[in-house]
């Protein structure tokens, strides 16, 4: 179907469904090229809702890197909402770009973010939508590339056979080398195969169908055997050894969406070693962008946008060790403005006074805390040593300057956990509503958000089984009965959701028959309450003779080989597990800005690692070696 015939058959019905402005494009700040003056079309595909993906920075980094190189055309496209997919499969209406309503199967490269795992069938979705084969191996020498990226994706097996390559890490450099290597290629005329080929050179690339996996009698993973020598046995991640300058140009879209708001990431990684953390290993080392980089940035989007907020992103703001400076800064630049400047996530032990009084010569938003955890050995266990009594003065800091509402985060279901862990979480929230009335009586509100905790790769809790049902259905039921109070929120993940996402990041390459015969039998947008199937799920795994519990709920011996292991994160498997082993002692690991403890990422990313002269030095001693170690030692 042609573009026009498209915009036509939209115009038909597209006021008949939900927020039709999700499906029209034409926002300000959308790119529009004439297709006959550029090399490549690629797809930026966002497996969810319009409302989710435009603010996903990870798209927007690439829609303005992308961009700007005059023979590339980067357009996007989001997953249809259940009513607009009905009307698009009655009317034979394919899956299109925003840009230029062209089909997405006619694109040269489709490129997938994957930020969290219960987004997989949707990708399926989206691929059959489209009219492509949900398979790697039925894809022709016609078809587009389908690659994906994202955090999910350190764990790529469970997708495996749906991608024909996988970027794993940071794709500020690895994406334009995938384009360029498809550029090469299609002006060769070489079959589908030689391109799968060049993009398995290339540092940060995986291509699964140049890897078989081998599995022992017990249906633990032995080993993943590459096609040939020619590859390496392991897929170290890919790192940029300096932050690019942020994205400027934002897309503002044309209905609300979650959040309308300038974002940019100030530093990327995390030197603090909480041991539940997968994004705090994964995105190591440490770098941050200058503050004028940053402000920079912020004002060239603001001008180009209208909007009213600037997020500082980060896994921790007050990590960023010029945060003063930068809040100092945007204060005295923007107070006109009434800028609200938002933190997401500020660390407790490290907030300070000085930050809040800075930001209160703007509109300075809410404050998220996340303790995690309530009790001494819990916290010792995930190592994050935050006292009962920091937190409480962090709290009234905050009240005290006028805040009416704080957001804590805690998790449940942690390795050693007990209920009386759990009763602590309960009474930690109790005292912090008490100061929250002592300043500002019935106005003061407290959210809680209880997350289920899950073992994740490429973290020292790997070896850990998801905690059972039984148990917290159990906690969940204590926090209920003693959070009955006035002026405090509790919520809580479903257990069903926390081992589906159990399932999926935990998976090996079997678990993509799973995904495949939950997707054909009606699993999507499973992230989503409301339509998560657990039945559906259930009966894929019985069809294909897998046990649910054998990927959630199973201690792992030390020596077990992971569905992961081939990839590498440069972090050491030794690591990891010298980490696990801690937790069980109750030892604490200090932040690593301290002094290294050998993690693996000096090691491995040293032949780029800036020298200890260059301003953008990382937050790792620079190690004097010529280049890094060879991928695939030293699990």
């Amino acid at each position: 179907m042609k573009p026009i015939d498209i915009e036509k058959n939209l115009d038909r019905f597209l006021l008949t469904i939900e927020k039709p402005g999700r499906y029209v494009g034409g926002e300000y700040n959308s790119v529009r090229k004439n297709p006959g003056e550029v090399q490549t079309r690629v797809a930026l595909a966002f497996p969810d809702i319009y409302d989710l993906g435009v603010p996903n920075l990870g798209l927007a980094i690439f829609y303005d890197q992308l961009n700007r190189d005059p023979e590339i055309w980067a357009e996007r496209v989001y997953a249809p909402w259940i009513d607009m997919e009905a009307e698009m499969r009655a009317r034979g209406i394919p899956l299109y770009t925003l840009e230029s309503k062209t089909p997405i199967a006619e694109l040269d490269v489709i490129g997938f973010t994957l930020p969290y795992e219960s987004l997989c069938t949707n990708l399926l979705n989206m691929l059959d939508l489209a009219g492509l084969p949900i398979r790697s191996t039925d894809r022709g020498d016609s078809d587009p590339l389908i690659i994906a990226g994202g955090h999910a994706t350190f764990n790529p097996e469970p997708m495996a056979p749906f991608i024909d390559a996988f970027v794993i890490g940071e794709g500020e450099e690895a994406f334009p080398d995938v384009i360029r290597a498809y550029q090469s290629w299609k002006s060769s005329g070489a079959p589908r195969r030689v391109l799968l080929e060049r993009l398995s050179e290339i540092t940060g690339v995986y291509v699964p169908t140049f890897f078989e996996p081998q599995y022992n009698a017990d249906g633990t993973l032995a080993a993943m055997i590459p096609a040939n020598d020619r590859l390496p046995k392991r897929i170290r991640k890919r790192i940029v050894p300096i932050l690019p300058l942020p994205p400027e140009h934002f897309v503002v879209p044309s209905i609300d969406v979650i959040q309308n708001r300038v974002a940019v990431e100030i530093m990327r990684g995390c030197s603090r070693g909480c041991r539940f953390c997968h994004a705090g290993f994964v995105t190591r080392p440490v770098r941050e962008r200058t503050v004028d980089e940053v402000l920079n940035a912020i004002d060239r989007a603001l001008d180009e946008t209208g909007y009213e907020e600037v997020a500082l992103l980060s896994l921790s703001s007050s990590d960023y060790t010029q945060i003063q400076e930068l809040v100092d800064r945007l204060r005295d630049t923007y107070v006109e403005r009434k800028l609200n400047i938002a933190l997401p996530s500020l660390r407790i032990e490290s907030l300070s006074v000085e930050i809040f009084e800075r930001l209160r010569g703007g509109r300075a938003g809410g404050f998220t805390l996340a303790p995690e955890a309530a009790s001494d050995n819990v916290r010792s266990i995930i190592n994050k040593p935050i006292s009962q009594e920091q937190l409480l003065e962090t709290v009234d800091v905050i009240f005290t300057r006028g805040y009416q509402t704080i957001k804590l985060y805690f998790m449940i279901g942690l390795p050693g956990e007990t209920i009386e862990d759990v009763e602590a979480i309960a009474e930690t929230c109790l005292k912090v509503i008490r100061i929250g009335r002592r300043i500002h009586g019935k106005r003061s509100q407290l959210n809680v958000g209880v997350s289920t905790f899950v073992p994740k790769p490429h973290t020292p809790f790997e070896w850990a089984p998801v905690d059972n049902p039984e148990n917290i259905r159990a906690k969940q039921a204590v926090l209920r009965e003693k959070l009955r109070t006035p002026g405090v929120k509790v919520s809580w993940s479903d257990p069903n959701a926390t081992f589906f996402e159990a399932w999926m990041s935990r998976g090996d390459r079997r678990m993509a028959e799973v995904i495949y015969e939950a997707w054909r039998n009606g699993a999507k947008f499973d992230a989503w309450q409301d339509h998560f199937k657990l039945d559906v799920w259930l009966a894929a795994f019985e069809t294909n003779g897998l046990d649910p519990l054998f990927y959630s709920s199973r201690l792992r011996t030390p020596d077990e080989v992971f569905p992961w292991d081939h990839i590498d994160a440069g972090i050491t498997k030794r690591t990891l597990r010298r980490e696990y082993e801690r937790s069980q002692r109750f030892e604490l690991q200090p932040d690593c800005r301290t002094g290294c403890y050998g993690c693996g990422v000096n090691q491995a990313f040293s032949s780029i690692q800036p020298d200890a002269a260059n301003p953008r030095k990382w937050f790792c001693p620079v190690i004097d070696r010529p280049a890094a170690e060879p991928v695939g030692e030293a699990l």
